[in-house]
């Protein structure tokens, strides 16, 4: 490994081949990070990171499918054989359990009607795929001056907001997707427990509504507008926040 890849910071982004985890990508690049795609499909990753190095940036894809350990153990042993460390993991792979339809025809939506074999889908992804994940990037992560780990979650995480029978989430139930975001918070607040000590700084951050394929494309705002808070937390100072649910606005409710 050349002293210029040991020196140079490395992002690696799941999910990254569209959408916010792109967006992300595009930034990090931007900052002048190597960055890694992490996909599931080589052909859409490499694309993506083609578009990353058009724009001037350096990115390379990474074949990475978070509900399968062989790629997850292969792609850790890459980037330790590549660059000898981590500096960012932004854990953004996520699905709905609703395919791409508008939240209103979500297929999770009823908790008594729920399929379980959706729920157990939808955690494999958004709740497991993630330990798996970051467990194996740790070992990196530690040998970084300024680890950062970001965990994508959403508003539909927080209980306070569901529990309220007039707040913004009302008659809008979800027994799939709006859980294993609630389960990924509290794994995050676990994660930023355990390793404050050592200056891993491990966050949540809620984008909003935003226009991608998880949605059907009914969002509001542009995956670049939301990779701009994922950056954000992503190049925290050693003294900034750790075990917090964020969004553009402000803290959020747990």
């Amino acid at each position: 490994m050349s002293e210029h890849l040991a020196n140079r910071k490395i992002a690696l982004v799941t999910g990254a081949n569209k959408g916010i985890g792109r967006a992300a990508a595009e930034q990090f690049a931007a900052l002048g990070m190597t960055v890694l795609i992490g996909s599931r499909d080589p052909r859409r990753g490499e694309a993506a990171a083609a578009a990353v190095r058009s724009a001037g940036g350096d990115a390379e894809a990474l074949v990475l499918d978070v509900t399968d350990q062989s790629t997850v153990r292969a792609a850790a042993k890459q980037i330790e054989d590549r660059f000898g460390h981590l500096d960012v993991l932004v854990n953004n792979a996520g699905i709905s359990g609703s395919g791409q339809a508008s939240p209103a025809d979500a297929l999770d939506r009823v908790p008594s009607e729920v399929d379980l074999d959706l729920v157990r889908e939808v955690f494999e992804t958004n709740v497991f795929g993630v330990i798996a994940v970051t467990n194996a990037m740790l070992p990196l992560l530690r040998r970084s001056k300024a680890p950062r780990i970001v965990n994508l979650t959403s508003h539909a995480a927080s209980l306070t907001l569901y529990a309220d029978p007039d707040g913004p989430l009302a008659g809008l139930p979800s027994a799939a997707y709006s859980p294993s975001k609630t389960a990924l918070n509290a794994v995050t607040v676990q994660y930023a427990n355990e390793l404050r000590t050592e200056g891993i700084l491990v966050n949540a951050f809620a984008p909003g509504y935003v226009d991608t394929d998880i949605n059907g494309h009914t969002g509001i705002l542009t995956p670049a507008q939301a990779a701009a808070g994922v950056v954000r937390l992503a190049v925290l100072d050693a003294d900034g926040p750790t075990g917090a649910f964020h969004s553009e606005d402000g803290p959020i409710p747990w």
